[in-house]
């Protein structure tokens, strides 16, 4: 192969210093795996990004420490032979600082917890300080399946983007749970900059995002997630680009009821006015709740449950119980591109894979027509509906799963739509 043809054949990048020193560069995993999809044999780059472009398969990846060692590779291609690519070990050992087990009593939010991770599910926690809410919301990693080989992939090509792959594993093996601060800028979650740069959103990709103390956070931030939650992606329009990044991610989140924490309490009286809580309940609009499947509220844990000697089930047993229901759904959606959970059906879909039984066509109606559903809330019943049936192995969905998809819509009910948007 002639010099000429092997410069058109192959990407070079990094960065170049005055001495002829090549310095290693952001995201290399996002270019090797968009030079492999252009039809490029491979990738000339320095030594520090090496590890990191021969995650992609099928990929001639030769590195350099200086611009005369390229220069005498094109000059003599068979002299060097390209480096071996990376292994892609997936994790499969869950790393989480709480598992299920540890958490005592809340048997109904793990409950809740579980059917979220099977279809993967936005969810919200209402309830007191000091019930659990944020423990129980990072002890979820414990339970949802590895990522997958092209997950894995994707997530890993938006950490390279940011310079956030870690130095030795260069590979994301667990799925990301993000947890911003409440004062972050709507850049900060979706992204954007001159130069856009993926945001929280999209670092979140196929794994968690978890906004604590939800209406904490500017109202105008938490309004942009509408449009990813619903398509899986954010686009982000500049002057000169518009740049369209990933973002697949299950939200969760947690609030207190009202401003001072203890509103419907069994043991401490609320100090809110009525006005008070409108107000800190009108900061989550009503559209937003529409698009989050699960709201569930949390509450203390009595004296007994926390002594109790009971074993509670660990993270491991309901794990292979989400596995189980996402096997179901990855068959179910194998033909149904850009499909891979219950939570992301549409419409047609809903039709097609969610048959109902007359008696659960009846409850439903009449829920609906109780709580004032919206047609939003009906399609989130629906789908939370077919994720239970899956943990039951149900291929119709039955009366006593849909009664239990309409328990998870508090927000919606008398006590709380007085206070809502």
């Amino acid at each position: 192969m002639s010099p000429i043809h092997l410069i058109d054949k192959y990407i070079m990048m990094g960065e170049l210093g005055l001495d002829g020193k090549l310095y290693p560069i952001k995201g290399v995993l996002a270019m090797a795996m968009q030079a492999k999809a252009d039809g490029f044999l491979g990738i000339l780059l320095p030594n520090e990004n090496a590890a990191e472009a021969a995650l992609v398969d099928d990929m001639n990846i030769y590195c350099f420490e200086h611009l005369t060692e390229v220069v005498d590779f094109i000059g003599n291609p068979k002299a060097r032979s390209p480096i071996k690519r990376a292994r892609l070990l997936i994790d499969h050992e869950i790393k989480s600082v709480t598992d299920f087990s540890d958490v005592k009593g809340q048997e109904n939010v793990k409950r809740a917890l579980e059917i979220a991770s099977a279809g993967s599910h936005n969810i919200i926690m209402i309830g007191p300080p000091g019930a659990g809410k944020t423990m129980m919301a990072k002890s979820i990693v414990s339970i949802l399946p590895p990522l997958n080989q092209m997950e894995a992939l994707e997530t890993s090509k938006i950490y390279s983007i940011t310079g956030k792959l870690d130095a030795v594993n260069k590979l994301l093996r667990s799925r990301p749970f993000r947890h911003p601060h409440h004062s972050l800028s709507a850049i900060a979650l979706i992204g954007g900059g001159s130069h856009p740069q993926p945001g929280e959103i999209s670092l979140a990709h196929n794994g968690i995002l978890f906004l604590d103390e939800l209406p904490e956070f500017n109202r105008s931030v938490i309004e942009v997630l509408r449009q990813p939650m619903e398509e899986g992606i954010v686009c982000i329009a500049r002057a000169k680009m518009s740049v369209t990044f990933p973002a697949r991610f299950m939200l969760m989140a947690a609030m207190n009821p009202c401003p001072c924490g203890y509103y419907n309490h069994p043991k401490k009286e609320c100090h809110c006015s009525p006005s008070a809580i409108q107000k800190y309940m009108h900061k989550i609009s009503g559209p937003l709740l529409d698009r989050i499947d699960m709201h569930i509220e949390v509450v203390p844990v009595l004296y007994n449950e926390l002594r109790a000697s009971k074993q509670e089930e660990t993270s491991a047993i309901i794990a292979n119980r989400v596995k189980n229901a996402r096997e179901i759904q990855s068959h179910r959606f194998k033909n149904e591109e850009g499909t891979y959970t219950n939570a992301q059906m549409n419409s047609s879909q809903l039709k097609k894979y969610c048959p109902l039984t007359s008696d659960s066509e009846a409850i439903l109606k009449m829920a609906m027509e109780k709580f004032q559903l919206s047609a939003r809330a009906f399609d989130r019943i629906i789908k939370v509906s077919r994720s239970i049936a899956d943990l039951d192995n149900s291929n119709a969905i039955q009366i006593n799963h849909i009664s239990e998809a309409l328990q998870y819509r508090s927000l919606d009910k008398s006590n709380w739509g007085q206070y809502k948007n």
